[in-house]
C-alpha cells in the first residue's frame, strides 16, 4: 500500500490544479461570442484569451500530473481521486466570480465525492499491464465520438440545466475514453517509449480535444457546478468501465460489494442531479456577444 502512496499524491495534486484550470477557463467560455452551443470555432477564440490560455496550461499541468499518477497505478484507484477536485472546483469558480459558496453546494459535491470513491474503492485493483488491440480502441473511440456529435448537434433546443448535464455527460464519456487509452500508453511506455507510435496516441488527442469542446460548452450553460459534476462523475465511471471490459481490471465479486457499489452509485448520481438543481447560474451568460 505505501508504494501506492506517490501516485496518489500526484493524482489529489492533478485534481486540484485541473479544477483551477477549469474555474479559471469557465469565465472566457460564458461570455466568448456564438451561440449558446457553439461550433469548433469556438476554441480558436477561446485560444486568444489569455485567462483561457492559463486555465488550459493549468488543466494542462493536471492532466500530465494525472497520467504520471496512471503509470504507477491502476486506472481503478486513480480515476475516483479526480473527483476531489468537485469542492476545489466549486470553491475555485465562487471566488473567481465574486460570489459565497453556498452550503447546499458544498454538502452536495461532498456526496458526490464520497458516492464516487465509495463506488470506486469496491472495484479490484489489478497491476497487469494493460492491453488494449486496435479494433477494440478504434470502435471505443467512433461510439464516444458518434455520441458526442448527436448531442452537440441537438443540445441547442434544451434548457440551460439539461444542456449543461448532456454535454457534460457526452464530454466526461470523451475525457473517460482519453484516460482509458492513456493508461495503456502511459503504462505501455514505460518498458517501451515506441509503443506511443500507435493508432492509440491519435485517437487519444481526438477525444480530448472532442471533450475539451464539449466541456467548454457545458461551462457556457452557466451551470459550472453541475457541468464540472457530471464531469467528474461520468468520467471515472466511463474509465472504470473501459478497464473492467476491455483492460481486464475485474469487477466486486462478492454480493455486498456489489450492492456497496450500487449505493455508492447512487450517492454519486443525486449529489450531482442536486447540483444540476442549484439556482446558481452565471449571469454573465444573459450578457453574451452575439455571434456575427
Amino acid at each position: 500500500m505505501a508504494l501506492m502512496l506517490p501516485p496518489i499524491l500526484i493524482a489529489v495534486a492533478g485534481a486540484f490544479t485541473l479544477a483551477f484550470g477549469s474555474a479559471l477557463q469557465e469565465r472566457d467560455a460564458v461570455r466568448a461570442p456564438g451561440r449558446e452551443v457553439a461550433r469548433a470555432g469556438f476554441l480558436l477564440h477561446l485560444l486568444r484569451q489569455p485567462r483561457w490560455m492559463v486555465g488550459s496550461a493549468a488543466a494542462v499541468v493536471g492532466s500530465v500530473l494525472h497520467l504520471v499518477a496512471l503509470s504507477s497505478a491502476p486506472l481503478t484507484i486513480i480515476q475516483p481521486i479526480g473527483v476531489t477536485g468537485l469542492l476545489f472546483a466549486i470553491v475555485l469558480s465562487a471566488l473567481f466570480n465574486r460570489r459565497g459558496v453556498g452550503l447546499s453546494q458544498i454538502v452536495a459535491g461532498t456526496v458526490v465525492m464520497v458516492g464516487l470513491v465509495g463506488l470506486i474503492s469496491l472495484f479490484p485493483h489489478s497491476s497487469t499491464a494493460p492491453v488494449m488491440t486496435t479494433g477494440a480502441a478504434l470502435g471505443l473511440a467512433a461510439v464516444t465520438l458518434g455520441a458526442g456529435a448527436a448531442i452537440h448537434l441537438t443540445a441547442h433546443w434544451m434548457n440551460s440545466g439539461a444542456r449543461a448535464l448532456l454535454l457534460a455527460l457526452a464530454g466526461g464519456t470523451a475525457m473517460g475514453t482519453t484516460s482509458g487509452l492513456a493508461r495503456v500508453l502511459a503504462a505501455n511506455a514505460q518498458e517501451d517509449w515506441t509503443s506511443l507510435l500507435s493508432w492509440l496516441t491519435p485517437l487519444a488527442v481526438v477525444t480530448a480535444v472532442f471533450g475539451a469542446l464539449l466541456m467548454q460548452n457545458a461551462y457556457r450553460s452557466g451551470h459550472f457546478s453541475a457541468a464540472y459534476a457530471t464531469l467528474l462523475v461520468t468520467d471515472p465511471v466511463v474509465g472504470v468501465g473501459i478497464g473492467v471490459l476491455l483492460l481486464g481490471e475485474g469487477v466486486p465479486e462478492s454480493a455486498p460489494a456489489r450492492f456497496g457499489a450500487l449505493v455508492f452509485a447512487c450517492l454519486a448520481v443525486a449529489g450531482t442531479i442536486a447540483l444540476a438543481q442549484a439556482r446558481y447560474r452565471n449571469p454573465e451568460t444573459t450578457i453574451r456577444i452575439p455571434e456575427r
